[in-house]
């Protein structure tokens, strides 16, 4: 008996999609081996931004690099960014390298404590 998943059974319904952004990842026009790439490098290149998806480069039959637009390259390495970076706080919190509420308020008062003096009005004559 095939095991359930998310209310259907493994294996079943519709095949597997991948997707990048918020496009469908199309293994007819993403996958492309690297002699069509040299020989459409131009064509390849200026259509990145509109077709929203990368195109996976294969050498020897195995993805080599992926193509991606500046913008698309841009979102995924923000969001690698911010995941690492929430990463590293999950880590601190789970080893105590945490403070209190009231630690930061003093901290920050501390550290902004000292205002600048208020500067000398001049009156100008006209």
């Amino acid at each position: 008996m095939a095991k359930l998943a998310f209310g259907t059974r493994a294996g079943e319904g519709r095949p597997l999609q991948y997707t990048t952004a918020t496009h469908a990842l199309q293994i007819s026009e993403d996958i492309m081996p690297i002699a069509d790439v040299k020989a459409h490098l131009s064509e390849v290149v200026r259509s990145l931004e509109e077709r929203g998806r990368p195109v996976i480069v294969t050498l020897n039959g195995k993805a080599a690099a992926v193509l991606m637009s500046p913008s698309d390259y841009d979102r995924v390495s923000y969001h690698v960014r911010v995941a690492s970076k929430i990463q590293r706080g999950l880590a601190d919190a789970a080893a105590g390298r945490t403070i209190s509420d009231e630690e930061l308020g003093r901290r920050v008062a501390r550290r902004y404590r000292s205002t600048p003096k208020p500067r000398k009005r001049t009156s100008r004559a006209k």
